[in-house]
């Protein structure tokens, strides 16, 4: 299996106009969208694929259904983790037997673990999936603060990658430069994306990339690929102040929000999140109009 790489996209969960259940259609156009505008890979079941509301059953029909859309065409890192260790590992075989390229994993986030418990957790998911885990590192919502060696330790449990939510770029940076043998991180804060790419990450798993998949990719390549940090610079300028809104209001309901103002209905988010109000909708309308981007 090939390495990962890239833009990840941390993928949204459309729903029908009810929202009780997942719409097979809208995610099917969801994905080709994404697909056709160059992603290199896909991350359903995440924080930003609303998880926490999803039933057992719908975690893993969001899986079947990504695999079998993205068809081969991009590595699918399913979202596993759970307040229950048996369901994380129910959810993480699966994802083994259905196609997933890797399993990403958040450690239960109500009452943290401590790291001999996240140690046994990693390990039997890794026996169940036979895949290799990405590891989510966000403390602010897991509980959980790891140093850069107890993360790059992960590695003896089967983790391979890390998406960092941590939001700390001199611990990013040392996990880039000094541990990069154990563990492979790629950017998860969003306005770190930048930085992280710049640093040395071999890409991000990037919830805005959801509606500005093309300057995401167009990011990507003049940094990561061509080296080109002028061309990264003038880029960032537009997708920095997108990355800025987001992370200052309720993350799911700003992105799928703005998946909404480029046309693809989402269904909304189910409760107790919704998306964002007009006034809110109105700026973020206006920022994506500022970087280029097409809305309705």
């Amino acid at each position: 299996m090939s390495e990962l790489r890239g833009i990840m996209v941390a993928l949204i969960t459309p729903f029908n106009d009810d929202r009780t259940k997942i719409d097979e259609g809208r995610l099917q156009a969801h994905i080709e969208h994404l697909i056709k505008a160059g992603v290199h890979g896909l991350v359903p079941g995440g924080s930003t694929g609303e998880f926490t509301v999803l039933s057992t059953a719908e975690r893993k029909q969001l899986t079947e259904l990504c695999v079998k859309f993205a068809a081969g065409r991009v590595p699918v890192v399913v979202g596993t983790g759970s307040t229950s260790s048996a369901e994380a590992i129910e959810l993480s075989a699966h994802a083994g037997q259905v196609g997933a390229a890797s399993v990403m994993v958040v450690p239960p986030f109500y009452d943290p673990v401590d790291l001999e418990q996240l140690h046994e957790l990693l390990a039997d998911v890794h026996a169940a999936s036979k895949l290799p885990i990405m590891y989510y590192n966000i403390p602010g919502a897991s509980g959980l603060t790891l140093s850069p060696a107890e993360l790059a330790g992960l590695s003896k449990v089967g983790v391979k990658y890390m998406k960092d939510t941590s939001g700390n770029a001199p611990a990013l940076t040392e996990l880039i430069f000094s541990l990069n043998d154990k563990i492979t991180a790629f950017n998860g804060w969003d306005s770190l994306t930048f930085y992280g790419l710049a640093a040395g990450c071999p890409g991000g798993v990037w919830g805005a990339a959801n509606f500005i998949p093309e300057l995401a990719v167009e990011l990507y390549e003049a940094v990561s690929v061509k080296g080109d940090l002028k061309r990264g610079r003038e880029l960032w300028t537009k997708a920095f102040p997108i990355c800025k809104f987001l992370e200052s209001h309720n993350y799911c309901g700003a992105v799928k929000t703005g998946v909404e103002l480029i046309g693809q209905p989402t269904g909304g988010l189910r409760k107790p999140f919704s998306l964002l109000k007009p006034e809110l909708q109105a700026e973020l309308k206006q920022l994506l109009q500022n970087a280029g981007v097409k809305t309705i």
